[in-house]
C-alpha cells in the first residue's frame, strides 16, 4: 500500500505526464484504470487511430525505468488486454512509458517490443 506522500508524489509525475502527453496531440482517453487484480494503467492516450497505455515512473536515487521489470510488464499487458475486453474496443495499441528523473522526462514508445 503506498503512503500518502508517495499517491502525491505519483499524482504529480502523472500530471506532468499528461500535461506532456496533451502538448504532444494525444488525446487522453483514461486515466488510473485499475484492472482488478491484475493491477492499474496509470494513462491511456489516443493518436492517430493507436492507443496508448502508458506508465509513469519516476526516482531521486535511482533510474526508475528500472521499475519497469518483466513481471511488470506481463501485468500490464494483461491489465491491457483486460480493458481492451471490457470497452470492447479493437484497434492497434501499443505500451508506452514516462520516467522522470527528477523534472526530467523521457518518454519510451512501444516497450513490450
Amino acid at each position: 500500500m503506498k503512503n500518502k506522500n508517495q499517491k502525491s508524489k505519483g499524482n504529480y509525475f502523472e500530471d506532468k505526464a499528461v500535461a506532456y502527453l496533451q502538448e504532444c496531440g494525444y488525446l487522453i482517453v483514461e486515466r488510473n484504470f485499475y484492472a482488478k487484480k491484475l493491477g492499474e494503467i496509470d494513462i491511456i492516450v489516443s493518436k492517430n487511430g493507436v492507443f496508448h497505455f502508458v506508465e509513469v515512473k519516476s526516482g531521486e536515487s535511482f533510474e526508475a525505468v528500472y521499475n519497469i521489470t518483466p513481471s511488470k510488464l506481463s501485468k500490464l499487458k494483461r491489465s491491457v488486454e483486460y480493458y481492451l475486453q471490457t470497452k470492447k474496443i479493437e484497434l492497434p495499441y501499443c505500451i508506452d512509458a514516462i520516467i522522470f528523473a527528477g523534472e526530467e522526462l523521457e518518454f519510451l514508445e512501444n516497450i513490450t517490443l
